[in-house]
């Protein structure tokens, strides 16, 4: 891949290893052929156990266990090496994971902060702001094991915000949030993706993050 802008992602025919035939009939995302592109919203649904944040890891490049093919812009994920990935985890692809992966000794800030020195993306002032849209400003110097579920959430969803992306991918972001703080996110998520013109790729179990989808598929 000889740039590290991402206009499509391509989902050709993948399928967890793991997976059975009869684990995907139905599915509109496994064994199908689903071209997702820049600017566009996508919503992913789905019970537990069938496979979303195996997907949202198969496109973060964190696993290759899958048959089927991922293509970034035409070119095949699985032939990037760790320098492409790092790059693209850098400037292209954000990802907020489902088990959040901060950094439990670290305060709220310190976990945002750590990302954001890397890409300085955002000004202290945007952070503060981001901090206090979210409820989360009063508990900046609060160690991350200290906090609740709901907290811990929007702590990782500044962190995710805290770079370039043309796609960000989200694994069940508000699943511990009330509806009015959902709200509150999904407003900011809009936001910062029209800035980008990026693609936003969301999982959900049935709590979704409130957007305006572009196309929403069962898996």
């Amino acid at each position: 891949m000889k740039c590290s802008s991402v206009d499509t992602i391509s989902l050709d025919n993948i399928m967890p290893r793991f997976f059975s035939e009869s684990d995907v009939q139905g599915s509109e995302v496994w064994k199908s052929d689903l071209v997702l592109h820049k600017g566009r919203y996508y919503m992913i649904e789905a019970a537990s156990g069938k496979g979303k944040s195996s997907l949202c890891n198969f496109i973060f490049g964190l696993r290759k266990d899958y048959s089927g093919t991922i293509r970034f812009d035409g070119s095949d994920v699985a032939a990037f090496g760790p320098g492409e990935w790092r790059n693209l985890r850098r400037v292209s692809i954000s990802m907020m994971f489902q088990d959040l992966d901060l950094f439990e000794e670290l305060t709220a800030l310190e976990n945002i902060r750590i990302k954001n020195g890397i890409t300085g993306y955002f000004s202290p002032g945007e952070i503060e702001s981001l901090m206090r849209q979210t409820g989360i400003l009063a508990l900046a110097d609060r160690p991350v094991s200290s906090l609740s579920a709901g907290e811990r959430q929007r702590v990782a969803f500044i962190r995710a915000l805290a770079q370039p992306f043309d796609f960000i991918v989200m694994d069940e972001p508000v699943s511990h949030l009330d509806a009015a703080n959902a709200g509150i996110m999904g407003e900011i998520m809009d936001s910062q993706a029209r800035k980008m013109g990026a693609g936003i790729i969301v999982t959900s179990l049935g709590n979704p993050l409130p957007l305006s989808y572009d196309a929403v598929f069962g898996l």
